[in-house]
């Protein structure tokens, strides 16, 4: 997949391992450096497509411990957040997770998305990306030292983070939880502590990045190799690497922090206005702290004043996939117009090639008509609504 070549560049930083990193080897995991650890593109059981579908159809098991875990708390926790996204965290119920994103003062730019859930009114639980450890990290304390709020941000060490995803992850995990019931009850977004029948300590997130039903478990990492090889002991559960996992997210219509988002990239103009909650939007509005950003974000959302927005589009016709970077021109071919961001072919729609891109405003809405160059040929593409298949969360039916 694009997004795991592009992020396979030599360092002079060692290449750090996960608590799973034996595991993947004796699996016959074809290993990459991937934002600073050596991480699964795949394993020898299955081919990227066949480790696609089964996630879709059973259950697929990924290790996403280099991801960042942190903490943020103390009395002023909320009002921080309420600096630095645009989401309204006074109105998250407790144990229930949210996405949104991290804004850069004045620009607005997205620093980077996350999900941040609320464990108690002071105390939140955030996971940001792999790739962006380093900016992250700057950032938080940089913000924390700038805004003078009574609270405290620190990463959290010595855990591992596995997710479990796919129709059939319920049925695998709740024969490994004492009080299985309890998952029954934990819907999309929810987060809460559980123990596993080997009297182990674990936090399971309903959540993750494929568009599936599936959890987040954090665990502590000398307790990791256990539990992921019973889960990998039930029929229903493959391990799944990082090109599937890409392939899933992008069927699910979801971002990639380098691709669809960036500091030069607003919440507005990636089509991720509903993280900015309404109350947060100026006059009006319960919450009146003014996130950063603020003044360009609310002028974009306004008066419709940018000129590029995040869609998503298929294929018309064969041809090869339209990778990252490659550009877009109108119908005709003549004006270039915009350039995509992820691309692929689908494994879930007999392979037609789909992709997200940045377009003009005016030409991002539902059956516009462009092209895309690819090797100096143009193939018809066509502005679609994502996600591009149906999503499958487990949400109250009320």
């Amino acid at each position: 997949m694009s997004f795991v070549f592009k992020r396979l560049s030599s360092t002079a930083t060692p290449i750090r391992k996960t608590a799973l990193y034996e595991l993947h080897t004796s699996l016959g995991g074809t290993m990459v450096p991937f934002a600073g650890y050596s991480m699964p593109v795949k394993y020898a059981k299955q081919t990227h497509i066949q480790s696609h579908n089964w996630t879709r159809e059973h259950a697929g098991l990924f290790d996403v411990s280099h991801m960042l875990q942190s903490s943020l708390s103390g009395p002023e926790a909320t009002k921080f957040l309420h600096k630095i996204t645009p989401t309204d965290f006074s109105k998250v119920p407790l144990n229930q997770g949210t996405l949104s994103v991290l804004l850069l003062p004045e620009t607005g730019g997205i620093v980077d998305d996350t999900l941040i859930t609320k464990q108690k009114d002071d105390q939140y639980y955030i996971v940001t990306n792999a790739g962006c450890i380093e900016q992250d990290t700057k950032f938080f304390r940089n913000q924390l030292k700038d805004s003078g709020f009574n609270c405290n941000w620190e990463p959290i060490s010595g855990r591992a983070l596995l997710a479990l995803q796919g129709p059939t992850a319920h049925l695998a995990l709740k024969k490994l939880v004492k009080n299985s019931d309890g998952l029954d009850h934990l819907f999309f977004g929810c987060r809460k502590n559980f123990q596993l029948n080997n009297g182990v300590d674990v936090e399971i997130a309903r959540c993750g990045y494929t568009g599936e039903d599936g959890f987040e478990i954090s665990i502590p990492n000398e307790k990791s190799m256990e539990f992921a090889e019973a889960l990998l002991r039930d029929a229903e559960v493959e391990p799944i690497g990082l090109a599937a996992r890409d392939s899933l997210r992008l069927e699910a219509g979801m971002c990639l922090y380098g691709h669809e988002l960036n500091t030069d990239i607003t919440p507005v103009e990636a089509s991720l206005n509903w993280v900015i909650s309404k109350s947060r939007r100026g006059e009006g509005g319960s919450c009146t702290e003014k996130f950063n950003g603020f003044s360009k974000i609310m002028d974009q959302l306004n008066n419709k004043s940018y000129n590029r927005v995040r869609v998503g589009f298929q294929y018309l016709t064969r041809g090869p996939a339209a990778r990252h970077e490659t550009r877009i021109f109108d119908a005709d071919g003549k004006r270039e117009i915009g350039v995509v961001t992820s691309g692929s072919a689908s494994p879930s729609l007999q392979h037609t090639n789909i992709g997200q891109a940045f377009v003009e405003r005016g030409l991002h809405k539902k059956g516009t008509k462009l092209t895309v160059q690819v090797r100096n040929r143009f193939y018809p593409i066509e502005i679609v609504r994502m996600p591009f298949v149906p999503t499958h969360y487990y949400k109250p039916n009320y």
